[in-house]
């Protein structure tokens, strides 16, 4: 039997697709916001395609923000488009 892929939605696009297939932000107890290269962290999580137009957008609509209800700094969305551009 072929175990399920759990399915989460990018908040650029709007698709939905394999939880391993996006890149996943997470904000923890600290309110510190990192990318989770796992999966696994603990905290709120926020997923977006490995897809460059799609951070574009979500950078733009500063939907990242409102989905973890905190400022997010330049310096996470250049990590973003390293993580995006420079593959896993």
């Amino acid at each position: 039997m072929i175990k399920r892929q759990p399915q989460r939605t990018c908040m650029g696009c709007n698709t939905k697709k394999d939880k391993k297939d996006l890149v996943r932000i997470v904000k923890n107890k600290e309110n510190e916001v990192t990318i989770d290269q796992t999966g696994k962290q603990e905290g709120r999580g926020a997923y977006i395609c490995n897809n460059i137009q799609c951070l574009e957008k979500v950078i733009k609509s500063k939907k990242l923000e409102r989905i973890l209800d905190i400022k997010i700094s330049e310096e996470i969305y250049e990590n973003l488009r390293g993580v995006i551009l420079g593959g896993k």
